[in-house]
């Protein structure tokens, strides 16, 4: 049996989402171990080993480097550590599976079966995206077998870049959200109307249209749940009305979003949302409540007839007021479309999607009778194309 050995940005027990929702149940198949950045500044060089799912054990480095991510500083130690755990855990036959191109260094001394490459954001458009990570996608691309693209923005973007890139946007566990009816006892006690948000609180978030709509209707409750991460937590908007409730568990969701009388999806359009696929759009329709966003494409094109497009906080009240002022004939129409688009998609049919697109790639290789991925010279390929075209220029 193959075991999935995962490269990962982010952290297992952050904001629950893609690669949880995937590996988790890819893990039914095949063994998986999501190997995440190193925690700089440790005593002493080490692995922490966690049981995170069934199937899934987290490995996170602990390293006495001061630097951050994947950084090349970290190299020597995090592959002797993984290496002896591999050993030690007798993991022989396995795919990597990288969610950062940035992790590409630091396997290129494994001899995988194969390699995926999960591509759920475009990274270098956040903020403080080194310089590197380019050259590394594409050294990633040449090495992969299989490539998936986590939106249809993406998808366009990449797919002229692999031989064998397929489309798998944000699903969702329908079950999950229609689960929680109960309001969350960390909200009960605001009035309505309520509005709110879950998920990452970052540059990709519009807190202008945030402050706006508290400011305009401070009858209006805001609740926002989830951690903030690359913006100062002084630059939010600091009014009565709007309530910062950092990160929750994802089995709390539910309580919360059912809990709200519009949902909000106020994202920036910046360089960084460009190619977001919100996870939050399904999550909110399986709840049964209504939304209103900001013009993200892959927001727009799939689900713009039952999700208001708004602009500015004053867009964003004045499509609040008007779901709030529907008809029961108007509610029922939406929530027969909202039923519609759930009953299409779920977390696990892609992940079995993806699953069988692994074991067409495994398949070929094999008939192919393919020796095993070298990383290291598809590094070192890409390294000197960028050099030559920078030269050429």
């Amino acid at each position: 049996m193959n075991t999935l050995v995962v490269f990962s940005h982010l952290r297992w027990n952050f904001v629950y989402q893609r690669p949880q929702h995937l590996l988790s149940r890819l893990a039914e198949h095949w063994p998986v171990v999501f190997i995440e950045e190193p925690v700089p500044g440790a005593e002493s060089d080490h692995i922490e080993y966690i049981a995170a799912a069934p199937g899934v054990e987290v490995w996170r480095p602990h390293l006495r480097g001061a630097a951050h991510g994947f950084h090349l500083d970290h190299k020597p130690a995090l592959q002797r550590l993984v290496a002896e755990s591999m050993r030690k855990q007798d993991i022989k036959n396995y795919w990597v599976w990288f969610y950062t191109p940035m992790a590409l260094p630091m396997a290129d001394k494994l001899e995988p079966e194969g390699i995926i490459y999960d591509c759920m954001d475009e990274l270098s458009a956040f903020r403080g995206a080194p310089p590197q990570l380019l050259d590394q996608e594409t050294a990633l691309y040449r090495s992969a077998n299989v490539v998936f693209t986590g939106g249809r923005s993406l998808y366009n973007a990449k797919r002229d870049r692999h031989r064998n890139v397929h489309c798998f946007p944000s699903s969702v566990d329908a079950l999950h959200f229609r689960s929680g009816t109960e309001d969350h006892p960390l909200q009960a006690h605001l009035p309505h109307p309520r509005l709110g948000y879950c998920g990452v609180i970052d540059e990709r978030i519009d807190l202008d249209i945030i402050g706006g709509i508290a400011a305009q209707r401070p009858d209006w409750q805001l609740v926002m749940v989830g951690p903030t991460a690359k913006i100062d937590p002084a630059s939010l908007p600091r009014l009565p009305n709007i309530l910062w409730l950092g990160q929750q568990s994802y089995a709390d969701l539910p309580a919360f979003i059912n809990g709200w009388d519009v949902c909000l999806m106020p994202f920036a359009l910046n360089e960084s949302t460009r190619f977001i696929s919100p996870t939050k759009t399904l999550e909110y329709m399986a709840c049964g409540r209504p939304s209103v966003s900001t013009a993200i494409r892959d927001v727009v094109e799939p689900y713009g007839h039952v999700v208001p497009i708004r602009a500015d906080a004053a867009g964003f009240v004045e499509a609040c007021e008007a779901i709030m002022q529907r008809s029961a004939d108007d509610k029922r129409q939406h929530d027969q479309a909202v039923d519609e688009i759930i009953s299409r998609t779920s977390w696990d049919a892609t992940a079995d999607a993806m699953y069988q697109l692994i074991l067409q790639a495994e398949a070929a290789r094999e008939a192919q009778e393919l020796p095993a991925v070298n990383i290291a010279a598809e590094l070192r390929r890409a390294s000197g194309t960028a050099a030559g075209a920078v030269s050429a220029s």
